[in-house]
């Protein structure tokens, strides 16, 4: 029996389009091939003399009529299933369209039978009721495992989808929700940042610094260009997030002058790895904020990447003012709970964002797997 030909044109949609006829017909047309040359074989083996090509041809299009409904016994199982509470109504459907199909198969190989009489019977086979009965009988079960078959590639194949589609939808839903927590980053970030920058231009104005105001016009639109740009992405590269970052603390080291030490060290071969956008700059906003801006002397801003155990590490280290022993109690900074959100929502569980204090200040260490492009 070909059974492996039922599982391939399980695969074909509800709705069977006539390239999908083309497959169940050529997949069919495979199988028979094989059940027809195995019983030729088979015959020949054991010494009996038939006539060999009737006989093949024969077993061969006796499986005509399953391939004809092998799309209706699909449709009936996904429109009908019985692997849920099945209903009397639904059973003694499939049980019809099996009678009806078995009926109709058997009618089909008694046909044969009688025109061709591919097993060499030496004496008429009889009346074409009779061996349409004996081939139903010899057949039957035959015809309930290839229904039953048809129905349970069908229930695996459709799991099997329909797991692969939930995924897909998981994924873009979180995509989206990603994106969402992203533009509410941004619309959080700006507002100040903007008041602070202008706040710092007006400042080189009122000096006559017109060369460094200008500087500083033309490196927040520049900043700003890129954050429109990368709005509607999730992820970037590293490269680019450390890039944005270094126009940002451009803007900063405006505004704080020598009050700000900046250390960026990320290795070169880690530049490709796919990193949530907007990483690294609340990070450092949030350490410039809590850690060098309430210091008159300023501080150390450290950014660093690193790869441990198939994972990419950054730290963002401040020397500023430890934190308070409640502080996780206490804490609601907008910038580092959108973040962590982010990354559960990009990376489940196999990421982790830490924060803590040091002999000297306070860390932020966000561990992510590390994948690129």
């Amino acid at each position: 029996m070909p059974w492996r030909r039922v599982e391939a044109m399980i695969e074909t949609p509800a709705s069977v389009r006539p390239t999908r006829w083309f497959w169940i017909a050529a997949i069919w047309c495979a199988g028979g091939l094989v059940d027809a040359s195995q019983t030729v074989l088979a015959m020949r083996a054991m010494g009996a003399q038939h006539a060999g090509l009737r006989l093949f041809a024969s077993e061969l299009v006796s499986w005509l009529p399953w391939v004809l409904a092998t799309p209706l016994v699909i449709r009936l199982a996904r429109r009908h299933p019985v692997i849920r509470v099945t209903k009397l109504p639904t059973a003694a459907l499939h049980l019809t369209a099996l009678v009806i199909i078995s009926l109709i198969a058997a009618a089909w190989c008694a046909l044969l039978q009688i025109l061709f009489n591919p097993w060499g019977h030496a004496t008429p086979l009889g009346p074409f009721i009779h061996v349409w009965r004996t081939s139903l009988i010899d057949q039957g079960l035959t015809f309930l495992l290839v229904y039953v078959l048809i129905l349970a590639i069908t229930y695996v194949v459709d799991s099997r989808e329909g797991t692969a589609r939930q995924r897909t939808e998981t994924a873009r839903l979180n995509e989206e929700l990603s994106l969402a927590q992203l533009a509410a980053l941004r619309r959080q970030m700006e507002p100040h940042f903007m008041f602070n920058t202008l706040n710092s231009i007006a400042g080189l104005v009122r000096d006559q610094r017109n060369d460094a105001a200008v500087s500083m016009i033309v490196g927040l639109s520049e900043f700003l260009r890129r954050a429109s740009e990368d709005s509607h992405r999730s992820q970037v590269t590293l490269a680019e997030e450390v890039e944005y970052l270094k126009r940002y603390l451009d803007l900063q080291k405006v505004r704080f002058g020598e009050r700000l030490q900046i250390s960026v060290n990320v290795p070169p071969e880690l530049w490709q790895a796919q990193v949530p956008n907007l990483l690294l700059q609340p990070l450092v906003e949030n350490a410039i904020k809590h850690g060098v801006a309430k210091r008159v002397s300023g501080g150390v801003i450290r950014v660093a990447g690193a790869r441990r155990n198939g994972n990419l590490c950054l730290t963002v280290y401040n020397d500023g003012p430890s934190l308070a022993a409640d502080w996780q109690a206490t804490h609601n900074g907008i910038g580092i709970d959108n973040l962590r959100t982010r990354l559960r929502i990009l990376h489940g569980s196999e990421s982790e964002l830490q924060l803590r204090n040091t002999d000297t200040g306070v860390e932020v260490l966000v561990t992510l797997p590390l994948r690129e492009p």
